[in-house]
């Protein structure tokens, strides 16, 4: 992956997120149809936040655990760009009806991004890019953490994140 190319890319995709954006703002609860609350569960349920979240969570994990035990550059490549191409997916889902946690998202899935491109470039053998790598993952986890505890503070309900079962009937 060359680092103009995947910028080309990613100008291209912006504005396609922009476009994107809107119009599931617009769908998922944009001004006008509700209390900010009542827009926030709707938007939350209709772009299945929790699951996308979980699965940034979920790849960057397995990226801590390939970089753990030094596993070889093929693993590294798939795992690293999985994180990557899910983070970029996530982001489509922007933006929220709340300015906060839109800011938290974009953050925590640009921090991924970031995290995904470092550590497929690192080869498993760069350590200047899988430290800078693991740097933006935990920072990535960590926003994306405080967005979860926003939607909790700001809907009253639990978000799951969970990506392998249904969430009880009390979340969102």
């Amino acid at each position: 992956m060359s680092r103009p190319r995947v910028r080309w890319q990613i100008v291209a995709a912006g504005a396609g997120i922009v476009a994107v954006g809107v119009l599931a703002f617009a769908a998922y609860g944009g001004t006008g149809n509700g209390t900010p609350t009542q827009q926030l569960r709707t938007w939350v349920k209709g772009t299945g936040l929790g699951q996308s979240i979980g699965t940034v969570l979920g790849d960057a994990a397995r990226v801590r655990a390939a970089v753990d035990e030094h596993a070889d550059s093929g693993v590294l490549h798939t795992d690293c760009g999985v994180l990557l191409t899910d983070a970029q997916s996530a982001n489509t889902e922007l933006p929220t009806p709340n300015t906060q946690l839109t800011d938290l998202l974009s953050s925590g899935y640009a921090l991924a991004d970031d995290a995904g491109y470092d550590c497929y470039n690192s080869g498993g053998t760069n350590t200047k890019l899988l430290a800078r790598s693991t740097k933006e993952r935990i920072k990535a986890e960590a926003k994306l953490q405080q967005a979860v505890n926003l939607v909790a503070q700001l809907s009253g309900s639990t978000l799951s994140t969970t990506t392998t079962t249904v969430p009880d009937a009390g979340d969102i």
